[in-house]
């Protein structure tokens, strides 16, 4: 696959000139931005907010190990009470998860040698062993050409991990696997259990234990404590009652709230030390999360060859979710977003990485931020006025 070897070796040369360092804030000037181009963000954030598309939304980027826009827009509650969005806001991070936690502790395990990106999951969950699955591999999950269908289906009440896993396993396949690109939250359900598996513990202890608390993301989470209720943005009325600080996600929320493809809370400063980890090339302020060479693989292309859709191992490069790179920030740029109205965005090649969160379910279910996310990631991109 001769586009991903290329690509992963230009994305490893492009990050060797990021010096290894603890994010502080800076002047868009001192990092070669614009801060009145930066300004801009402000007013399609408030129109975005005027014209209901979100309550909220706090805005970070970053470049060169310096945060130069930390901003909060609107409320994250209008209801019950109005509450005021702040910078220090808890979000559902909904499938950021699947980068953040799930990815991420994966490659740790491949670095171990615990586990193969080749491995079909049936070595680990015998249930995976019918003839048409059984020989799904780990990559194919984790770049989202399992063949798998998108979700499992809520018709029915069912509850429990065991359960879920349960079901993904009887699931008939859409696809033959290899063949086709299909977004699909089974396919991280499916690694969250592999990663049990080989771990001997659960994707919520594993992800503390080797990411959140090494990397100082004191804000980031599986299953909020109530303590941190006041800072957490609701989500939508379920059962007569507003979410918050409970999984939006329904599979998760039957999951218990621990899932591989949505579970996750975290603020826009714990987001900033992870994606400041990536182009850090593994490393954060002396502690070495990743090996430079397992960031290429999350990062760069290792969809089949051929294919139109590209993915890293978690990262979205190119595929109909990138809306999130905006009009130009380049290809080989790279990113996820979530259900609930978050999204990253991390260009390698000059250092730069946006985050953008909302609740935009939040009060009615009805809010929008797909065109605000190219509006924003433009705006940053255009600002860049030196490499």
């Amino acid at each position: 696959m001769r586009s991903t070897y290329f690509s992963l070796i230009f994305f490893l040369v492009s990050v060797q000139a990021a010096p290894v360092k603890t994010l502080i804030p800076g002047k868009p000037e001192t990092v070669g931005m614009s801060s009145t181009l930066l300004a801009r963000i402000d007013s399609v954030v408030e129109e975005a907010i005027q014209e209901n598309f979100v309550p909220g939304v706090v805005v970070l980027v970053g470049r060169h190990s310096k945060i130069v826009y930390n901003q909060a827009f609107g409320h994250r509650s209008l209801i019950p009470s109005r509450e005021k969005m702040t910078i220090d806001t808890i979000f559902d991070l909904s499938s950021l998860t699947k980068v953040v936690a799930t990815a991420t502790s994966m490659m740790i395990l491949v670095e171990e040698g615990r586990l193969t990106l080749d491995d079909s999951v049936s070595m680990f969950l015998p249930k995976f062993s019918d003839q048409k699955k059984k020989n799904i591999t780990i990559m194919q999950l984790a770049t989202h050409f399992s063949g798998l269908r998108a979700g499992l289906d809520q018709d029915k009440y069912w509850v429990g991990f065991k359960e879920a896993l349960r079901r993904a396993s009887i699931e008939e396949l859409i696809a033959v696997p290899g063949s086709r690109f299909n977004y699909s939250d089974i396919n991280y359900i499916v690694l969250g259990a592999v990663l049990e598996k080989v771990a001997q513990m659960g994707l919520e202890e594993f992800s503390e234990q080797r990411v959140f608390s090494l990397l100082g993301m004191k804000n980031t989470t599986f299953k909020p404590s109530p303590f941190w209720r006041h800072r957490i943005a609701p989500t939508e009325i379920r059962n007569g009652r507003m979410l918050r600080g409970k999984v939006h996600d329904p599979t998760s929320a039957r999951m218990g709230g621990v899932s591989g493809h949505a579970g996750l809370f975290s603020t826009a400063g714990d987001l900033a030390i992870f994606l400041q980890m990536l182009l850090n090339y593994g490393v954060y302020d002396g502690v070495r999360i990743l090996s430079p060479l397992s960031v290429g693989r999350m990062t760069t292309n290792q969809s089949p060859q051929e294919q139109d859709s590209w993915r890293g191992v978690g990262f979205d490069i190119r595929s109909r979710f990138s809306s999130s790179r905006g009009d130009l920030f380049p290809l080989g740029s790279f990113g996820h977003t979530g259900f609930t109205g978050t999204s990253l965005w991390i260009d390698p090649y000059s250092q730069v990485f946006l985050i953008i969160l909302t609740n935009r379910l939040h009060p009615n279910s009805k809010g929008d931020v797909g065109r605000l996310r190219k509006q924003v990631a433009n705006i940053v991109a255009a600002s860049i006025e030196n490499f």
